[in-house]
């Protein structure tokens, strides 16, 4: 594992924290790679229930690396975040590398909660919508920021963003760039809802799911990242599917005695 990204597991939580602190996160070549691996490294691991995304020091991600932009100005190399093109792929990919550092999050069986505090800006910004929840302090801001620099949001912003808060909402904030904080990003949906340490938050939300039947937590995610997506006699079917699995299955009979006889459940 590089060490722009640092994972702890713990108790089935995987504290996933984005560490490059003296460039608050921002995402260069080295850092691309590292995130896309460590998503990865979380989805293939069976004993992980729930995943904490941070960032070190003061920021969760500032975007993407000064340099890069200093690069696209002048007549230097040109950032790419490429390796390689989707479509060219073996693995089946839908993503190049700088959308998997946000769609990873979506890839991981089980709930990703993103802690968002300082700033999570254009890049940083659409990897903390590629999580599944997203805590954010009072003070934090948010931004679609790749309009100030004459770009648009192509780390699978277009697809997240209209889903979280509406068509026009994300047409604001793609056209503008402004910038949102804390409160009002839950208002819009950009964020779930505010705590004044979202680091710790996440955490606590963290442990109450890996407290959860694991299988019923990694079957909800399958069927509502699918919702709207398919067909609704393809969703239906899909739940039917889980649930028949499910039922008279060891942890679901566990979570039944469990709740009978008013212990915490054991789950395997």
């Amino acid at each position: 594992m590089s060490d722009r990204v640092q994972i702890e597991i713990t108790d089935g939580v995987a504290d996933v924290r984005l560490d490059r602190p003296d460039k608050m996160n921002a995402l260069d070549g080295a850092m691309f790679a590292a995130i896309a691996e460590a998503g990865e490294t979380v989805a293939n691991d069976p004993t992980i229930r729930a995943v904490v995304l941070s960032g070190a020091g003061r920021a969760f991600c500032s975007g993407l690396d000064f340099s890069s932009f200093q690069a696209m100005a002048g007549d230097g190399p040109r950032p790419s975040t490429d390796a390689p093109s989707a479509g060219d792929r073996p693995d089946g990919r839908i993503t190049h590398l700088g959308q998997q550092v946000a769609h990873t999050w979506q890839e991981v069986p089980v709930p990703v909660i993103a802690a968002v505090h300082g700033v999570a800006l254009g890049g940083g910004c659409q990897i903390a919508l590629g999580a599944d929840i997203r805590i954010i302090a009072p003070d934090a801001r948010m931004s679609v920021l790749e309009i100030k620099w004459g770009l648009i949001p192509d780390m699978t912003g277009t697809w997240m963003l209209p889903r979280l808060v509406g068509l026009d909402v994300a047409k604001e904030l793609t056209f503008t760039g402004r910038m949102v904080e804390g409160a009002e990003a839950v208002e819009l949906g950009l964020a779930t809802r505010v705590a004044d340490d979202p680091y710790a938050a996440a955490h606590d939300l963290a442990r109450e799911i890996a407290g959860k039947s694991p299988e019923a937590v990694r079957a909800a995610k399958r069927l509502l990242n699918a919702s709207g997506t398919v067909p609704v006699a393809e969703q239906y079917a899909a739940e039917r599917d889980e649930i028949g699995r499910l039922i008279g299955s060891p942890n679901q009979v566990e979570a039944v005695m469990a709740g009978f006889e008013k212990r915490d459940p054991s789950f395997t």
